[in-house]
């Protein structure tokens, strides 16, 4: 695995589970990225908790060749055997919770194995699972402070991790391409539900695919393994992310992403990060002093 152009990292919490290992690594990117990673035996996890830098993207290079690019969503999963090219444009501090679980436990939940197709790669670097997402912060939240029962409880939440991961892959339509979503609708997509202002409705997201809403939505669920409404509720939280980056107040930031009030945007933002959007906001300021 090549160390190039990454900077350093801080490991604030691991937690060592049979078959699995966690942790909660702080990544100080004194440069913009340009890393390969690849595993082997184990299936590899990144859960960012912080913005990923700037124009986040990675390449499966040895599948898609050096150019193809596709944008990083928060929750990343790198299959063993795959090598996987990552380049950011923005550099500062990035904090991931990082899963490391062996090849046999989720593959026994998949017959012994899966095709990789360009579907599940593609897939594979933008995951918006519900489910994937509390069994991470579950697991980080015992690494950082475990309490009674903590070695049961741990191994139980990486059993259902490995079966939730299993289920999201085999999601993955493998049929012929028409039963997803063609790559240039999923880019017109992510490039709509990423301009300011409130989130487009389904029948807007379907008029701008020329598709009818059925369509896009059984498309979107076999092209990217969630449902339209997880993603566009996931894309929502990110941008309120960057936003609280900002000087822009609470209030205006809620309304402005189409929340119908300061508490819903509380509400929906911590049950999706753990922490308010005052606290988040706080740790950015701390971050940056």
């Amino acid at each position: 695995m090549a160390q190039e152009s990454f900077g350093t990292s801080v490991v604030e919490a691991e937690l060592a589970i049979t078959g699995a290992t966690v942790q909660i690594v702080r990544f100080h990117l004194d440069e913009p990225t340009n890393r390969i990673f690849h595993r082997d035996d184990h299936y590899w996890l990144d859960l960012c908790l912080s913005p990923r830098p700037e124009k986040a993207r990675g390449c499966y290079s040895e599948r898609w060749g050096p150019h193809r690019f596709e944008r990083l969503g928060d929750i990343l999963l790198l299959p063993p055997g795959e090598t996987l090219h990552i380049r950011t444009d923005g550099q500062g501090e990035q904090i991931s919770v990082v899963c490391e679980i062996e090849r046999r436990a989720i593959d026994r939940w998949l017959g012994g194995g899966i095709e990789w197709t360009d579907r599940r790669l593609a897939a594979s670097l933008d995951i918006v699972h519900p489910h994937i997402r509390s069994c991470l912060f579950r697991l980080a939240g015992e690494a950082r402070q475990p309490g009674a029962g903590s070695d049961i409880l741990t191994k139980m939440i990486a059993g259902q991790l490995a079966i939730d991961v299993a289920r999201y892959c085999q999601a993955i339509a493998e049929g012929p391409i028409t039963g997803g979503l063609a790559s240039w609708r999923l880019r017109l997509i992510d490039r709509r539900l990423e301009r300011p202002g409130p989130m487009p409705t389904l029948g807007e997201l379907a008029e701008h695919c020329a598709l009818s809403v059925r369509q896009l939505t059984r498309g979107f669920q076999s092209s990217r393994g969630c449902t339209i409404g997880e993603h566009i509720a996931h894309t929502r939280i990110e941008m309120a992310k960057r936003q609280l980056g900002s000087d822009d107040s609470i209030k205006g930031i809620a309304f402005g992403l189409g929340f119908a009030s300061p508490s819903s945007f509380a509400y929906a933002f911590r049950r999706a990060t753990g922490i308010t959007p005052r606290q988040f906001r706080q740790r950015q300021m701390g971050k940056r002093g």
